[in-house]
């Protein structure tokens, strides 16, 4: 049997799992949070399980090492690994009772600081359990990256650990699966909830690949053949599709909210454009980024775009003795003609101010003085409301209404 495709899935979901892992370490360093570093651990330990597991590293663990096999008690703890991090996972997504779907992760509470120390201490120690079994089952030769536990079984404590571990494998899919679904059903629709929905699935996915692992187990033990298939083929299919839901569900959300802020940073780039051409002032760094570098931004994108939109308001302000009363009056009009939702009216107005604020300050016009200067809507927007707003205000500004509504003016 060719080792090939072994090493291109389990390769690729390791690496792929790794990179979705280091985001998550990322994320906690800008913003240290308990629950999120345990979920990027719960990423991080089958990631690297995935890449042991790939029988070119596996065999080149047992060449460095001259320990037969050594690999397979690598992988195993990896695996350990995840699913100590999955109940604890499952314990600091569980809201209490008295905030139930309130907040994403539980308050770190005396209370829930002893659960966590209680369901960790018993998998720190199952691990030398796992370790003196795996050894005293030994020696393990020849290397068997694929067939370990059917090759292995009959031996009483190789069948031990391997029983143990699976067993600790299962009731964390178990329990992160349940909590997950539990969680998801609380929350609105939306990337949230379907990324929860999908490590729920993933996790009942790779229930499995367990069922599978302790029939091949139990009958090798029992000494009947050709059952290998179980566990170097079933099993591992459910293992990689478990794999790949667990990791979309943790990246998908992540990914949705840098789409959102990617598609926030650029909308708001003709707005940005149109006050800088007022007060040059705004660029603090230099003449701005041409369009097609932007194109290409991929980070501190909620950085950028929270800057853009402070340095918009500070051209608001600069612009707001020159907007035209009538092109106010005339966009409030066409408004309501085209019956548009109050969001919509307000960012046609704004966009509409600006555009005359603008030409009248190219023309020279005398600013108004205070008394006189249109009241704008949108300038007391909630500030988690102010970048939709702003970004609709961008989007008018190629809108034909507004063509429309300054059309008089011209």
């Amino acid at each position: 049997m060719s080792e090939l495709p072994y090493n291109l899935v389990y390769l690729g979901i390791g690496s792929a799992a790794w990179l979705v892992a280091a985001l998550k370490l990322r994320a906690w360093r800008r913003d240290p949070s308990f629950g999120l570093l345990v979920v990027a651990l719960a990423i991080a330990s089958p990631a690297t399980a995935f890449l042991l597991a790939s029988p070119l590293l596996y065999r080149g663990i047992g060449h460095l090492t001259g320990v037969g096999n050594l690999a397979t008690l690598f992988v195993y703890l990896g695996i350990v690994g995840f699913s100590a991090a999955a109940v604890v996972l499952a314990l600091v997504w569980t809201p209490p009772e008295e905030r139930a779907g309130a907040l994403m992760w539980a308050p770190l509470d005396d209370r829930l600081r002893q659960r966590v120390r209680r369901r960790t201490a018993v998998f720190a120690a199952l691990v030398p359990v796992l370790a003196v079994l795996f050894l005293a089952g030994g020696p393990y030769r020849p290397e068997t990256p694929l067939t370990f536990d059917t090759t292995f079984a009959p031996r009483t404590a190789t069948a031990l650990f391997l029983a143990l571990y699976q067993g600790l494998f299962a009731y964390a899919l178990i329990d992160i699966g349940r909590v997950c679904l539990g969680h998801a059903a609380r929350l609105p629709e939306g990337w949230l909830r379907r990324g929860i929905r999908l490590i729920a699935l993933g996790a009942l996915t790779a229930c499995g690949y367990v069922l599978c692992k302790i029939a091949a187990i139990a009958l090798a033990h029992a000494g009947v053949g050709g059952t290998e298939w179980l566990s170097t083929a079933l099993g591992p299919a459910f293992a990689a599709l478990g794999a790949i839901g667990i990791t979309c569900g943790f990246a998908g959300p992540a990914g949705a909210a840098w789409a959102v802020r990617r598609r926030d940073f650029r909308a708001l780039r003709p707005l940005w454009d149109l006050v800088y051409r007022a007060d040059r002032r705004l660029a603090l760094e230099g003449p701005p980024s041409p369009a097609w570098r932007e194109r290409l931004a991929l980070r501190d994108l909620e950085w950028r775009t929270t800057r853009r939109g402070l340095e918009i308001r500070d051209g608001q302000l600069t612009l707001r003795p020159f907007v035209d009363p009538a092109a106010v009056h005339a966009a409030q009009r066409l408004a309501g003609r085209a019956s548009l939702a109050p969001s919509h009216r307000d960012a046609l107005v704004v966009a509409a101010a600006m555009r005359s604020a603008v030409t009248a300050l190219a023309a020279g016009t005398v600013p108004r003085p205070r008394e006189e200067q249109p009241a704008l809507p949108g300038l007391d927007t909630a500030p988690a409301e102010e970048r939709a707003h702003l970004v609709l205000v961008a989007s008018y500004l190629r809108s034909p209404l507004l063509d429309r509504a300054l059309e008089p003016l011209a």
